[in-house]
């Protein structure tokens, strides 16, 4: 970067002296004469710093030395300067070190080298007393031979490089092999990425099939079709009402008939040992053709056996240590309405307090908002609830055939022979289920009643109350009232084609894009009465659906209305149902 130029040489230079070789020149000064004292002589290579030796004289103008001011020599040791007199050498900076200033050969104001071959340009100079024209560099002054002048400083010239970014790979290479890289173009840049990038693009693709073909598949789910409601045509039904008090008409699974009077709480009588003969069999659930538990008998059973000349409705034959079974038990309470029995058993089930606490809760659990139970009995005129939070009871007990069992019986003969009449004289008729009669001074007649018929292929259930009639005699009031109304619920029943067997009520979906119809197997009829809207749902069975399967085969049930009223029919395969090919496999996105 720093070359020195030999004195007296073209500034252009010669073929040695290239211009790649030479970016900032040192020219060379004269052979200077031999230095006193032994001075070495200076070298050619020095280029371009140079160190300036004190006690040197600048050429004056006839080409005598003068003493440069600031350069004398320590005595002892200098040059002959003007008049020969000796000057003193310089001060040593350091350890055999003369002191030295940078100076750039050519500032950035300098003209530009002339080309290799040309003569050099020399600036006329100014006369004596003119300052140099504008651009034009300070006339210099001849030097005479051995004679060393101080050198000015001008303006410094950066000599730090700045690093080149990296080439590019091909161009390296080419840099390597000495052939210059093709010129650049988009098909060449184009070509370069896509050589870069494929291979990538194909791991990737070949990563993401692996990854798909490996995945579980998604479960299968059946979606119906069909519609989810039906509603039978015609008017709306009408029931004979009674002319007090307050009733109420429900078909299990199907909802309310209708209703009638104020639904606030009344005295209920002996209406109560519906709900202490529930919980009896919640608490100790009986099995079919069994007796359940074995009751003790106590003296206060006994005792309370007595009251039915006051009035109670009693089993006056029970022995004080002896013991009755539950089925047993549970037929006192439910026909001859025996209150003894019905305290005994709450006693037997923990105790009196602890039983009416259970019969509060049940009648919370089911709804029942309006009821309050104080005795098990239903003696207490406290005790009471609503002919429709009765119907909520009675549409329970339908669905307990141990119990439905017993109150559908006209009589019961207990352990000893004797027999008890049923006080509901809507059994065995008309399809009666029974359930249970009350009647008491404050609380009139009452009835919780239930029934049954065959609609269709359907046996369906309806429950009913009628509760406060006052008429003579009171209970048989009561009967009277409900047997009207449940002959007429059971007379508007009707049953009407809602499914067809062969028609399309869903599809299976396999997850990824294939769908196979679902059929019923069997003619579904409904159960209901005009504008009765009845619900339609489609549900798989209580296995996972299967990833493939035959046509024909059994996946799933249709069921229409609700509770003991449902219809149930199976539905089947269209078509085959097959596994998810490759393609598929490969295209899934969720």
């Amino acid at each position: 970067m720093f070359r020195a130029v030999k004195p007296g040489s073209a500034p252009g230079g010669s073929a040695e002296d290239s211009e790649r070789t030479a970016v900032f020149r040192a020219v060379k000064p004269p052979a200077p004469a031999a230095p006193a004292d032994g001075e070495p002589t200076d070298s050619e290579r020095t280029a371009v710093f140079r160190a300036i030796k004190p006690g040197t004289a600048t050429p004056g103008p006839a080409g005598q030395g003068t003493a440069h001011p600031d350069t004398a020599r320590p005595a002892g040791r200098g040059t002959v300067g003007q008049g020969g007199a000796a000057q003193p050498a310089p001060p040593r900076t350091g350890a055999g070190e003369r002191e030295s200033t940078f100076v750039p050969l050519r500032g950035d104001d300098a003209p530009a080298r002339p080309t290799a071959g040309a003569p050099p340009k020399t600036p006329a100079a100014p006369a004596p007393g003119q300052a140099p024209a504008p651009g034009q560099a300070p006339a210099r002054t001849p030097v005479p031979a051995g004679v060393r002048t101080p050198v000015t400083q001008e303006s410094p010239e950066r000599t730090t490089q700045q690093p080149l970014p990296p080439k590019p790979p091909l161009d390296m290479l080419a840099d390597l092999t000495n052939n210059p890289p093709p010129p650049p173009s988009a098909a060449r840049t184009a070509l370069r990425r896509f050589k870069i990038y494929a291979p990538i693009l194909v791991l990737l693709a070949v990563v993401l099939a692996v990854v798909q073909l490996v995945r579980p598949l998604p479960a299968p789910t059946l979606k119906m079709t069909a519609n989810a409601s039906y509603t039978f045509k015609g008017a709306d039904p009408t029931l004979p009402w009674p002319k007090e008090g307050q009733a109420y008409m429900a078909a299990a699974g199907l909802g309310t008939v209708g209703s009638f009077g104020e639904q606030k709480p009344v005295a209920i009588g002996s209406v109560a040992k519906a709900m202490t003969a529930y919980v009896i069999l919640k608490d100790f659930p009986m099995k079919k053709g069994e007796k359940g538990q074995m009751i003790p008998v106590d003296k206060t059973a006994v005792d309370d056996g007595k009251k039915e000349t006051e009035g109670e409705s009693t089993v006056n034959n029970l022995k004080e240590g002896g013991q009755i079974s539950q089925e047993d038990a549970l037929n006192a309470i439910m026909i001859p309405s025996a209150n003894n029995v019905a305290r005994l058993l709450a006693r037997w089930d923990g105790g009196q307090e602890a039983f009416v606490k259970k019969m509060n809760d049940t009648a919370r659990e089911l709804g029942m908002t309006n009821t309050t139970y104080t005795d098990p009995s239903g003696l207490d005129a406290t005790t009471v609830s609503t002919a429709e939070d009765q119907v909520k009871l009675g549409l329970k007990i339908v669905e307990m055939p141990e119990l439905i069992a017993i109150t559908k019986k006209p009589k019961w003969i207990d352990p000893t022979g004797k027999e008890w009449r049923n006080y509901n004289d809507l059994v065995p008729f008309n399809g009666s289920l029974g359930i249970k009669t009350g009647s008491t001074t404050k609380a009139g007649g009452n009835l919780l009643f239930a029934a049954e018929k065959k609609v269709g292929k359907t046996n369906q259930l309806i429950v009913g109350a009628v509760l406060g009639q006052h008429g003579v005699p009171i209970l048989g009031t009561a009967i009277a009232a409900s047997k009207n109304i449940m002959i007429a619920t059971q007379k508007m029943l009707t049953a009407e084609p809602v499914v067809k067997k062969g028609d399309v009520v869903g599809y299976v979906d396999d997850g990824l894009g294939t769908q196979v119809p679902v059929v019923a197997t069997a003619d579904v009829q409904a159960v209901g009465w005009p504008t009765l809207t009845i619900a339609i749902k489609l549900a798989d069975g209580s296995t996972q659906l299967p990833q493939t399967a035959k046509a024909g085969s059994e996946i799933g049930m249709l069921t229409v209305g609700e509770g003991a009223s449902q219809v149930k029919v199976p539905v089947a395969l269209q078509g085959d149902l097959t596994a998810p090919g490759v393609g598929k496999k490969l295209t899934r996105v969720g």
